[in-house]
């Protein structure tokens, strides 16, 4: 998962509202330098940096509307050809992985900062899709012992 010298990322950061939001917003500084754009599963208020770089997608709670997430991701992911996808979650970055899977574009995933003794769902969904997984707390490392433990973000 190596960006080529000659190639400038452009980055996918998949979130869900509030303190998803918060937490990938938080590795700013790690990704504002390169061309990116956010996947959001509502629709916010944003901030000024976000106005013209956001998708929105609809809000699937583990229902049909999943299958149109993967359209919406497919859509998404085929216009922005991003060379890599990012997320602390929730729920809208499993389709997007999906796709990604199938267009060969990694995916990083950060389990949220909330979870400091048990993983999230899709925490343990991502640990077998992302293609690199931290988690924040140590207390996670019996649920993923092939991520990679990154401390907290906030």
């Amino acid at each position: 998962m190596t960006v080529g010298a000659e190639s400038s990322p452009n980055i996918c950061i998949v979130s869900s509202c509030g303190g998803h939001l918060t937490e990938v917003r938080a590795l700013r500084a790690a990704y504002e330098r390169y061309a990116h754009f956010y996947v959001l599963n509502d629709r916010i208020v944003l901030p000024r940096d976000m106005e013209r770089e956001t998708y929105f997608i609809r809000h699937s709670e583990r229902d049909w509307l999943f299958l149109i997430n993967l359209w919406e991701a497919w859509r998404i992911l085929r216009r922005e050809r991003p060379s890599m996808i990012l997320s602390t979650g929730a729920g809208p970055v499993v389709p997007m992985a999906l796709v990604g899977k199938l267009l060969k574009v990694p995916t990083i995933f950060i389990e949220t900062f909330t979870r400091v003794t048990e993983p999230s769902l899709t925490g343990q969904i991502m640990y077998r899709l992302a293609d690199k997984f931290f988690y924040q707390w140590k207390t996670l490392e019996k649920f993923y012992p092939k991520g990679i433990y990154g401390g907290p973000l906030v």
